[in-house]
């Protein structure tokens, strides 16, 4: 891979897994392109990738709307060279449905799902020009169980699920790879950390950090792995999810839920 002249874009890089994919790139000697809202002191990220001696550059916006998704992609295609993808940014929490708001559900719709759809779709005829071109999406271990309290974040990473893997057999006798990463319970901030805590032994299963998921993902991208699982525990945890029935996960799951966000919308955890 020419890593001179071509660029990595990484959306929601300011901090927690986003800022490990910016330094797990640099240590690799591959410049990069970070994305992410105004205000979250991207600077700072950009600067310890500069330190590491690759080029990077900075781009500040809301990917949950449309048309800034579509300006950045011109920005990009105008003037860099894009061999690899990360759509990394997404937003997730727990609330019941009906207590949620309307930007709440919005949000989660339009940054999990149209934002990561929309910017690959712009980027792959850069990506297609390039003599190989990598896209890797953000999926979750939640994905495979549909929980109550819950219900629209997990539902958002199933389809990044399908229509990563759909893309990767449109795309697969291209120069263009394309791979989902599961990702279990990451610690990436204290409002994170504080609820991984009170969901218990379930709720942690297969926790890593998000340097070590960063290093693990990049890795297995450039080994053209198409599902990417985290550590032996998710492995496990996916066989679980698998094996057992539906309803049995889904009570679960969604009492695990109830204890993270209980003393916020209930008075008790059940």
């Amino acid at each position: 891979m020419d890593k001179s002249n071509t660029f990595a874009v990484v959306t929601g890089a300011s901090q927690g897994l986003g800022r490990c994919f910016a330094l797990e790139l640099a240590k690799r000697g591959i410049n990069t392109i970070l994305v992410s809202l105004p205000g979250e002191n991207l600077n700072s990220v950009i600067n310890e990738v500069r330190e590491m001696g690759t080029e990077s550059y900075m781009y500040e916006t809301d990917l949950s709307d449309t048309e800034k998704v579509l300006e950045l992609s011109q920005w990009i295609n105008t003037n860099f060279e894009v061999n690899i993808l990360i759509n990394n940014a997404g937003r997730g929490g727990s609330s019941p449905f009906m207590e949620s708001s309307v930007s709440y559900i919005n949000g989660i719709i339009q940054l999990n799902i149209k934002a990561t759809v929309l910017l690959t779709h712009q980027l792959l005829p850069n990506l297609m020009r390039q003599e190989k071109g990598y896209v890797l999406n953000i999926s979750s271990m939640a994905s495979y169980t549909p929980t109550g309290l819950k219900t629209v974040y997990p539902a958002s990473k199933r389809f990044i699920q399908h229509f990563t893997r759909g893309l990767y057999q449109e795309l697969r006798h291209t120069n263009v790879f394309v791979s989902v990463a599961l990702p279990g319970p990451m610690k990436t901030n204290e409002d994170v950390t504080r609820r991984i805590d009170r969901q218990g032994v379930l709720g942690q299963m297969g926790l890593l950090s998000p340097e070590n998921v960063a290093k693990i993902c990049v890795r297995q991208l450039f080994r053209r792995d198409t599902l990417i699982m985290l550590g032996w525990l998710n492995k496990i945890n996916w066989l679980i999810l698998n094996l057992v029935p539906v309803p049995w996960k889904m009570s679960l799951m969604t009492r695990a839920v109830r204890r993270e966000i209980c003393g916020t919308y209930f008075s008790k955890c059940l």
